[in-house]
């Protein structure tokens, strides 16, 4: 009897070599050798992973780059602008043009939103590239698993080719010996 487990482990260290020096395809020779599954959820792991600030970035980033926030500062920067220039024909302006405080205020704005999106997005692209391998390591492990499959169905196709040509031979036999005694038979 073929051991499935075997023929995989045989055909995964014959495709990656007896040593593999990459600790991902070892990581999946191993789990092939222990029968265990190799999947996870990726995203589960690095949330646990977040301290607040990582966190609190995210949120800023998420908030800063959506449209609620762009519709709300657009409409901020609308009412700064039109209640100082409403203001500025009273002679109270408050920021007259050219509003050199707001232009302070958003200055300072993109100084501290900038590095926190660029956080967010470095800890994005981490997150990437552990999923990348680990989608990687579950690639491999299947398509070991899949040629292993091969492997195991290419030798059964061999052995019933040898059962049914030894059958086909015992049954020439028989067929044989059956004209031999119906010649006997025979006037």
């Amino acid at each position: 009897m073929i051991n499935p487990k075997r023929v995989t482990l045989e055909l995964a260290r014959s495709f990656l070599g007896n040593h593999p020096r990459d600790p991902e395809l070892q990581r999946v020779v191993d789990h092939i050798e222990r029968r265990a599954p190799i999947s996870k959820d990726v995203g589960e792991i690095s949330e646990a992973e977040e301290s607040f600030w990582d966190r609190l970035a995210d949120s800023v980033a998420r908030i800063g780059g959506s449209w609620p926030f762009i519709g709300a500062f657009f409409l901020f920067l609308l009412v700064w602008t039109g209640i100082n220039s409403i203001l500025l024909v009273k002679g109270n302006a408050f920021d007259p043009y050219p509003y050199i405080f707001l232009n302070l205020m958003l200055s300072m704005l993109a100084a501290i939103q900038a590095p926190i999106i660029m956080m967010s997005q470095n800890r994005q692209a981490e997150k990437d590239r552990v999923a990348a391998a680990h989608d990687y390591e579950v690639n491999l492990r299947s398509e070991l698993e899949i040629l292993g499959m091969q492997e195991k169905l290419d030798r059964l196709r061999g052995e019933q080719h040898v059962l049914i040509l030894a059958k086909q031979d015992q049954i020439l036999g028989q067929l044989s010996q059956i004209e031999k005694q119906l010649q006997t038979f025979a006037p």
